[in-house]
């Protein structure tokens, strides 16, 4: 499967709203950011998890349930979505970001506002610097299509487990 269409480096509002899976795989906008989309989409996950917390409350069952549906959605949203942007895996998708940021802050509540707060710097570092198994990862999987889709989702995924692997050992 290669892209139809011409590279698109900048995605807009009107590419946004163009289809479903836009939104989804930018982050209901946030991955629009020209700076740094994928701390801003990181920072979104964080806000929509604590509203999530505060006004749905979910058990562990549903944040898993919601965590799997987010996965397989967010697969499907990042492989039409760099298909439609004619690039393999665009920083503009911020879905994995939001997704794995769910699956730390899930697995590492309760804390308060500095632990979440680490829990997020040490995200980023983990998915911005990829160090091994990061990179590892980030490499796997590329390219378009179902597979290359894994990859968006896959190497986030690996940085969030590397992120509650270092809290795991801090709590310690």
């Amino acid at each position: 499967m290669t892209p139809a269409f011409p590279p698109l480096v900048r995605p807009d509002l009107r590419f946004l709203l163009a289809h479903p899976a836009h939104f989804i795989a930018l982050g209901a906008g946030s991955g629009l950011s020209r700076k740094a989309p994928g701390t801003v989409g990181t920072l979104w996950g964080w806000a929509a998890f604590l509203l999530l917390q505060t006004f749905w409350q979910p058990t562990d069952v549903q944040w898993a349930a919601t965590l799997v549906l987010a996965t397989l959605g967010g697969w499907w949203a990042a492989e039409v979505t760099a298909l439609h942007m004619g690039v393999a895996d665009p920083g503009h998708i911020v879905i994995d970001e939001i997704v794995a940021i769910w699956l730390v802050l899930w697995l590492a509540m309760p804390m308060g506002l500095w632990g979440q707060a680490a829990a997020f710097g040490l995200f980023r570092f983990f998915d911005a610097v990829k160090p091994q198994p990061v990179r590892w990862a980030d490499q796997l999987f590329k390219g378009f299509g179902a597979r290359g889709a894994w990859g968006i989702m896959f190497d986030d995924l690996v940085a969030a487990f590397c992120t509650l692997l270092v809290i795991a050992l801090w709590r310690f």
